[in-house]
């Protein structure tokens, strides 16, 4: 499997609130965030927990400016997503910095 998104690509996280465990915050739903770099692939502990099939997914490290998560702050903020709980965000351009 191939990654899905570059460096500086903008993406959105998923909306979804399960009612299981997730990976993703609470606080980073339905955000726009920027790719910096791949981190492999890696099984969703989400699903390992839940005694489901988990395939190795692509994981990214995503930056956020702490403004959009937290209505405030001047610094960002990086989390690492699984592929599946992000979009790409269209019509966004590259983000180069």
């Amino acid at each position: 499997m191939t990654d899905r998104f570059s460096p500086g690509t903008r993406v959105q996280t998923c909306r979804t609130d399960p009612s299981h465990h997730s990976r993703l915050p609470r606080y980073a739903r339905g955000a726009v965030g920027t790719i910096l770099e791949p981190q492999g692939q890696h099984p969703l502990a989400d699903d390992r927990a839940r005694g489901l099939p988990c395939d190795p997914l692509p994981v990214y490290t995503v930056r956020f400016a702490a403004r959009d998560l937290f209505d405030e702050g001047e610094h960002s903020v990086t989390l690492d997503i699984w592929e599946s709980n992000l979009m790409p965000v269209e019509g966004a351009e590259v983000d180069q910095g």
